[in-house]
């Protein structure tokens, strides 16, 4: 199968979606399909350095999330090499201009359209004009425009199926939860050399936060919660890992609360590296509440770190028992939680539910459930298309 994958993020960026696509590629390449990245020209890429597959079109900043980008041109170029690659199907990963490039080159070629819808905008309007310019309702407006006459769509779970059917999106819909590549965080492990490079001792209690440093994340919420933490665990430490706008902001509040000592902040860190943070760690903590599908927390699960984290739909479904982890909705529960965990490192591990979990968040399992889904799409897409031929016959 020639399959094109249509997104706008896409390494060297960082964030989820960039890791969700491309562990997609990888499992696709794994199973014998061709795979062909469609995404933006990017300042960290060098234009004269060869990328296998990968196809980048003029963009620029994003407005209001500048280290994103958006292309400004390349549809007639896209179809182009399209139709040279014969691909077979399109999968969209954006709903912003590779997306529509995306939309056009599948209406162009008369191929099936599938799209994953990776982010929960209504947890982000307040970047643009302080969530003053745009609302809930044009979020609506702008997904059923896209979503028509697309063949399916992929939500990574059960939150984001209902909120596009909340939309009034009537288009088959499967739950495919993004997986990891369990061996990326199984590595041979070298935790005590990893803690005394980040400055601690085999014995220090390390709570790790791993995100990109944006407000929605909530860092704000774990470090307001850190002196009540340190009065169960005096000799817990804080590291926080990643970089993004709201780095400055949690640095000053981890300083005004006379924490320095108890917080580390990493900065950005290679993609490839992340796996010794959680083997170094040991809880991974969020009180993220905007996460569609948290992939975090399953690679922090994949490399056999309980989570505590923010209750919600997405988070109590994945941490459904204690072997895993817990969720949390007040201060005192987090505390808890973590003092719990902390205390008493052996008494929850029960490796059946883990092991179930991480087959269920594998990307073999991801990879093949999404291949099953392109071939219904591509069934569905020649039915309807002979359907359109008889009926332009029986009219003539």
């Amino acid at each position: 199968m020639n399959i094109g994958l249509f997104t706008d993020t896409y390494f060297p960026q960082v964030s989820g979606v960039a890791t969700s696509i491309k562990t997609l590629r990888d499992q696709l390449e794994k199973q014998g399909h061709q795979v062909y990245i469609f995404t933006t020209t990017d300042p960290k890429v060098d234009t004269n350095v060869y990328e296998r597959n990968i196809f980048r079109f003029t963009s620029i900043p994003f407005v209001s999330f500048t280290d994103r980008r958006i292309a400004v041109s390349g549809f007639i170029r896209a179809a182009q090499i399209a139709k040279e690659l014969n691909l077979d199907i399109v999968h969209t990963q954006t709903e912003f201009s590779l997306g529509w490039m995306g939309k056009f080159v599948a209406k162009s070629l008369k191929i099936p359209i599938i799209h994953t819808y990776h982010t929960m905008y209504e947890d982000y309007l307040h970047y643009v004009a302080n969530g003053k310019l745009l609302k809930p309702y044009h979020v609506k407006q702008m997904m059923r425009a896209f979503c028509y006459h697309i063949d399916g769509v992929i939500a990574p779970s059960e939150r984001v199926k209902n909120s596009i059917r909340g939309y009034g999106i009537e288009v088959p819909i499967r739950i495919i939860p993004t997986g990891v590549n369990l061996e990326q965080y199984q590595r041979e492990n070298h935790r005590d050399e990893w803690r005394d490079s980040l400055g601690y001792d085999k014995f220090t209690p390390i709570l790790l936060s791993l995100s990109r440093l944006a407000y929605e994340k909530n860092i704000q919420e774990v470090i307001k919660s850190l002196p009540a933490i340190l009065k169960e665990v005096p000799n817990a430490q804080l590291l926080i890992v990643g970089d993004g706008p709201a780095r400055t902001s949690l640095e000053n509040q981890v300083h005004d609360l006379g924490l320095d000592n108890n917080v580390q902040f990493t900065g950005e860190i290679n993609n490839d590296e992340v796996y010794r943070f959680y083997q170094s760690a040991d809880l991974f903590v969020s009180a993220s509440d905007s996460e569609s599908q948290g992939l975090t927390y399953i690679e922090a699960l994949a490399s056999h770190l309980k989570v505590v984290a923010k209750s919600g739909v997405y988070t109590d479904a994945l941490l459904n028992d204690k072997s895993l982890g817990q969720t949390f909705e007040t201060e005192a529960q987090l505390v808890q939680a973590i003092k719990d965990y902390i205390e008493h490192p052996n008494a929850y591990d029960d490796p059946k539910p883990r092991e179930k979990k991480l087959y269920e968040i594998s990307a073999d399992y991801f990879g093949k459930q999404v291949v099953d889904y392109y071939n219904v799409a591509i069934s569905s897409h020649t039915d309807l298309e002979v359907e359109e031929i008889e009926s332009e016959s029986e009219s003539e």
